[in-house]
């Protein structure tokens, strides 16, 4: 009997690594690989990285640390955007046998002949412009949710961004792909798919390998609303001048898609959006969040900012504050900036302290925790349908509504990824939300 070569997979960063790590671990199992979880023994540890935060690199010492333990005789993999960006930095921590760039990463057992440990990690990493084709993929399998991408790369030159260098230009999947992807998706029995890509709202350009758009991103809300067996579609971050009206009419109208928008604001000063080469004003900003909430009231509104960056005085920094203080969000992403290399913002003056960069990131942090608070107040004594998710976290089990209150319930492994109608009911110690079900006979796998 042959012994299958096992294979464990990590993941750092955004939904879209998720869906690409989990279509290259597919392509492992399809080869005759056994996958493993990445706390067992392996003989091969894929890394998929991220390098958006200069954290988001140590961790990944961390990652290859904790694989050598398990097996310091193990071939490890790096692939991902800081293998793309620093490959030679990536091939000298020891342990890493093996870099591959942005075009190769989807190839990677067309590289693994010899599982041998090197002295030192081999790369294989193209020109960034190379990068011009494009690799479909999506998560199953892994939770609840499936992270389906629809778009890579990035067109936009926001000064403190390294994505565009990591994954290149702005380039799309073909709509009959998606759709066939999403159907693929539903019939594994996943009750909620979310959209995923670098640049979401830009969805049609490069989608035949030409700059025109085919489609554009409503076109594709259309069509997936149309998919049978999808329960809920969710849209991942989405920038603010991507997000037209006429998307949000329609998802407010939607059959399958949820009242939840992720939306980066960054900075809420137009002059720090200015240097950092955002494509709007906050202005419009606050216009997208108006159109929600006359069409949505209950809908749950994200934002990502970024606290710190260079030339933001104390006065830029209270325009942000007081512009997310006074509008109707409901949680905040907060990001303290940090210095990517080859990105314009390493050469403008005006660098801010760490402690001023952490005590402001502090400060948005606490409005987040006010700002959910008001949000799930706000729909206490309502009736939701929540997605429950799989873990048994301290005898209670997880799970989301449609628009992204988080709610518990004493564990039942007969909830696990099922959609019941509900009623919220409190707020708990932990910040999620208590509920009761509409009508216990519907305790039903859905």
């Amino acid at each position: 009997m042959i012994n299958k070569k096992k294979v464990a997979f990590y993941t750092l960063g955004c939904k879209l690594n998720f869906s690409e790590t989990s279509t290259i671990a597919r392509n492992f199992t399809n080869e005759g690989f056994d996958r493993v979880d990445f706390e067992e023994v392996a003989d091969i540890y894929i890394i998929n990285t991220c390098s958006v935060t200069e954290n988001a690199d140590k961790q990944f010492k961390q990652v290859v640390k904790k694989a050598m333990k398990l097996n310091d005789k193990a071939f490890v993999v790096a692939v991902g955007c800081y293998a793309q960006l620093k490959p030679e930095d990536l091939a000298s921590v020891d342990g890493v046998d093996l870099v591959l760039g942005a075009t190769e990463k989807f190839k990677i057992t067309d590289y693994i002949n010899d599982l041998s440990k090197n002295d030192r990690g081999e790369v294989h990493s193209c020109e960034i412009e190379e990068a011009d084709f494009y690799v479909g993929s999506y998560s199953i399998g892994d939770r609840t949710r499936a992270f389906l991408k629809v778009q890579d790369g990035c067109d936009y030159k926001c000064t403190y961004c390294t994505i565009p260098l990591a994954r290149g230009i702005s380039r799309s999947d073909a709509l009959e792909n998606v759709l066939k992807n999403a159907y693929e998706i539903s019939q594994q029995g996943i009750k909620e798919i979310v959209l995923t890509g670098v640049n979401i709202g830009d969805y049609g350009k490069g989608e035949f390998g030409n700059k025109k758009h085919e489609h554009t991103f409503l076109d594709l809300v259309k069509a997936l609303d149309e998919v049978d067996g999808i329960e809920r579609l969710r849209i991942s971050s989405i920038e603010p001048n991507l997000l037209k009206n006429e998307t949000i009419e329609f998802v407010s109208q939607s059959r399958t898609f949820v009242p939840h928008f992720h939306i980066p604001l960054q900075s809420g000063s137009n002059e720090i959006l200015g240097k950092m080469k955002r494509r709007y004003q906050r202005e419009v900003y606050a216009e997208r969040v108006a159109k929600i909430r006359e069409l949505m009231p209950h809908a749950c509104i994200g934002v990502d900012v970024i606290v710190g960056f260079p030339g933001e005085t104390d006065a830029h920094f209270l325009e942000t504050y007081h512009f997310l203080n006074d509008m109707d969000i409901s949680y905040l992403h907060v990001f303290t900036y940090s210095e990517r290399d080859n990105t314009e913002a390493t050469e403008m003056e005006g660098i801010i302290p760490m402690n001023i960069r952490s005590k402001r990131s502090k400060m948005l942090r606490g409005l987040s925790v006010k700002k959910r608070r008001v949000f799930y107040e706000s729909q206490i004594g309502s009736k939701r349908t929540v997605l429950f998710e799989g873990e048994n976290k301290e005898g209670y089990i997880h799970g989301f509504t449609e628009n992204y209150v988080k709610v518990k319930t004493p564990w039942n492994p007969e909830l696990v990824n099922t959609l019941h109608e509900i009623k919220l009911t409190h707020i708990d110690e932990d910040g999620a939300v208590r509920m009761e079900f509409c009508e216990i006979s519907n305790y039903k796998l859905s």
